[in-house]
């Protein structure tokens, strides 16, 4: 059974907007965090509610960035009819190769096979409307209307989580003035990917607690 409620567009503002409600509901005064699309959702919510935060940290600066492409996968799931193959594919894999294909791109081999089992056609919609939602130049947008977020003083406390060899997000450089643009912190971790978190768990968190104390 689809864990998406019933009528859910699965766009980037239906995401934001989700998001907004359980920060309210917290009371806001919220220390965030996101990664990948997560990281994406929380840049969304400071351009949209900046007043429900007390800090964010995040990876994936570089997508604000105003020179990022999306990376060959999210053009194909953008693409009509070349993204269902591409998914269609994808759900259509045994179990096992599924798990080996996440396993390929980084994931520790539990984990690719809990994601692994989680794709099904639902959530083959949801990737392919996020993705379309958010096709260019909307991430340059949302960039923009972060920057006069910082110039009018909007925008709270923030950490930008830069790892190196994360190939999804434009250059470490791209990332870097991202981050410099939104007066952010910088965290570079050096040596590791786009699942730095189960890379070195240990030194993500070291850098997130001090960020937050």
């Amino acid at each position: 059974m689809p864990l998406t409620p019933d009528g859910w567009d699965a766009h980037h503002e239906s995401y934001r907007s989700w998001l907004i409600g359980e920060l309210e509901a917290l009371g806001g005064d919220v220390d965030l965090l996101g990664h990948d699309w997560g990281a994406g959702h929380t840049y969304n919510v400071l351009a949209e509610r900046p007043d429900l935060l007390r800090s964010w940290a995040a990876d994936c600066a570089g997508l604000l960035h105003p020179d990022y492409a999306w990376h060959d996968a999210a053009q194909q799931w953008q693409t009509p009819e070349v993204g269902e193959q591409f998914v269609e594919a994808w759900i259509g894999m045994p179990p096992a190769d599924k798990a080996a294909l996440f396993a390929s791109l980084g994931l520790p081999p539990a984990v690719a096979e809990s994601v692994a089992s989680a794709l099904d056609a639902e959530m083959g919609r949801c990737i392919l409307a996020l993705y379309r939602s958010a096709a260019q130049p909307v991430m340059q947008h949302l960039g923009d209307r972060l920057g006069e977020r910082k110039s009018a003083g909007e925008l709270p406390r923030g950490l930008a989580l830069l790892p190196s060899e994360d190939p999804y997000v434009g250059t470490p450089a791209m990332g870097q003035f991202v981050a410099t643009h939104l007066g952010a912190e910088i965290a570079p971790l050096a040596g590791l990917g786009h699942w730095w978190m189960l890379e070195d768990p240990a030194a993500a968190a070291d850098r997130l607690v001090a960020f937050w104390a």
